[in-house]
């Protein structure tokens, strides 16, 4: 079932394993059962510390990686591959007692949980945004045995899908009720069940020394400014929800110059591995509320969210944009019940379905043509009288048997059943209504800054951060980069070297005011 190429790469890291772990497997005569079964054969084959059992469980297949005679333990239940085959082979690193990776601070406080607490996380094996939620609960699992998870995989067991009345992933499920759905960190999950910064991080943070460039943001326009800033020997700081930031929601790269074609997931690797090289310092998982103004020290407190501040010289903002929403009655009903933003994630779950995508450019039609290869039918729906998008997609869309167009149309409400999306109604150009029988809406139509948190600390053009050439904002000191900003254009390619041009910006506003001189 695995090729030799990732069997090598899986026995590379497998000696990590100190302690006996047994895969514990509940298989049926299904073709998923059979995939299953010669997975976990595979695997238990590279170490003498791995061997596979039989265990009854209402899910086939199913099978729990746990350690031999203790209670840590977590579950997985479908085929381990796709996206979360990275998960699996982490869980048997993690349950075979190689350390979780987090802050001293945020293991304390997972370990301190002292009731039981039970986890289920919905999933897809194409989603880019599930390992993240997958492996922290993992983790969790693994520190504390109060602590359960499940990871369920909704192309095998869709049926639980439809008793939750599901139709976004990843979705985590605690004690039975729906816990958070989509991407988040192991910080801001523990934030959310009541164990949020701790003292001894919140002391820790407080603690930093000054940065000389702090990057607010994780993405491509971020890490470059954090990279370029730390070439000129400075000390970096970075503060991020996650590296990669919208990247992460792509599908295939393949407009980055210098690739012929990349995943996020390979281009978000680089990124992490560029930031390690260059010993920039990252603070993750938490939030950035206020920039305060500079003080007398010639320094900017950041402040976070639970109240910690950090001090640098220069700031460099690249928070990114966030998906522009339809604003009519239904949409946020239901958000996650039909009405969703990621053709790669939740593309899946709407399988030989009817679906429709809202928007006329680039990413919409992108989407479109993805979806294709799953729905039964594709309906792209944009407001303006035509299609903007390039002419290669245009013409990829009209080549596909099962896709359709409606120009000039204005979403005016999603209609929906109290449980999920059955339909959209739109008014055309003379102003007639019109209904279309839908089980899902796919919203593509352009992104919003995520710059709300700033309207009153630095000149905003729509929202949008106001830079000059060099990157710098109204107030000296403060730059920014990429999506967030006033650049017309919102490309990976462009934000990278937006985010470079913004760190050279403040190195040499540091080398060149009098009051920043040490």
């Amino acid at each position: 079932m695995l090729e030799e190429k990732i069997l090598d790469q899986v026995k590379q890291v497998i000696g990590l394993i100190k302690y006996p772990i047994e895969l514990a497997t509940s298989l049926d005569y299904s073709e998923h059962s059979k995939q299953t079964s010669e997975i976990l054969h595979q695997i238990a084959g590279l170490s003498d510390l791995i061997q596979v059992k039989w265990e009854e469980n209402p899910r086939k297949p199913s099978f729990a990686i746990r350690r031999v005679d203790s209670d840590i333990s977590v579950r997985f239940a479908g085929v381990p591959t796709g996206t979360e085959f990275n998960s699996f082979v982490l869980a048997l690193l993690q349950v075979g007692g190689h350390p979780v990776k987090a802050d001293a601070d945020i293991i304390a406080a997972i370990k301190e949980i002292d009731e039981p607490t039970e986890f289920t996380t919905y999933v897809s094996l194409s989603c880019m945004n599930c390992p993240d939620v997958v492996q922290a609960l993992n983790a969790m699992a693994v520190l504390n045995p109060l602590i359960k998870h499940t990871t369920v995989d909704g192309g095998t067991f869709w049926e639980e899908f439809e008793h939750h009345h599901l139709q976004s992933v990843p979705t985590v499920i605690k004690d039975g009720e729906v816990f958070l759905q989509g991407r988040v960190t192991l910080e801001q999950i523990v934030s959310k069940i009541g164990r949020g910064m701790t003292g001894l991080r919140l002391k820790r943070l407080n603690a930093l020394e000054p940065f000389d460039v702090l990057v607010v943001g994780g993405g491509p326009g971020g890490t470059a400014a954090a990279v370029y800033a730390s070439r000129k020997q400075l000390r970096v700081g970075m503060v991020a929800d996650r590296i990669g930031g919208q990247v992460l929601e792509s599908g295939q790269i393949e407009n980055l110059i210098t690739l012929e074609r990349v995943q996020p997931e390979e281009l978000t690797k680089t990124f992490q591995a560029n930031l390690r090289d260059y010993a920039v310092e990252q603070i993750s998982g938490i939030r950035i509320e206020k920039i305060g103004d500079r003080g007398e020290d010639g320094l900017f407190p950041v402040i976070t969210e639970g109240g910690a501040v950090l001090r640098a010289r220069a700031v460099v903002i690249s928070v990114g944009t966030n998906f522009r929403r339809l604003d009519i009655p239904g949409e946020e009903q239901y958000l996650n019940r039909g009405v969703t933003f990621c053709p790669h994630c939740d593309g899946p779950l709407f399988a030989d379905r009817k679906v429709a995508v809202m928007g006329g450019g680039n990413s919409a039609l992108e989407a479109a043509i993805d979806l294709a290869a799953l729905a039964r039918e594709v309906t792209v729906i944009d407001l303006a009288d035509q299609l903007k998008a390039d002419k290669v997609l245009v013409d990829r869309l009209q080549a596909l048997p099962n896709t359709k167009v409606v120009n000039s149309a204005k979403a005016t409400k999603v209609m929906g059943d109290g449980h999920r999306v059955t339909g959209l109604e739109y008014r055309d150009a003379a102003g007639q209504t019109h209904e279309l029988q839908m089980d899902g809406i796919f919203v593509q139509i352009g992104s919003i800054p995520n710059t709300d948190w700033l309207q009153e600390t630095v000149q905003l053009e729509d929202g949008y951060i106001k830079i000059d050439n060099r990157g710098a904002t109204s107030v000296p000191g403060i730059f920014a980069a990429g999506d967030c900003t006033n650049t017309p254009h919102k490309q990976i390619v462009i934000a990278l070297g937006a985010g470079a041009n913004a760190a050279l910006g403040a190195f040499d506003y540091l080398i060149r005011s009098p009051e920043q001189t040490d």
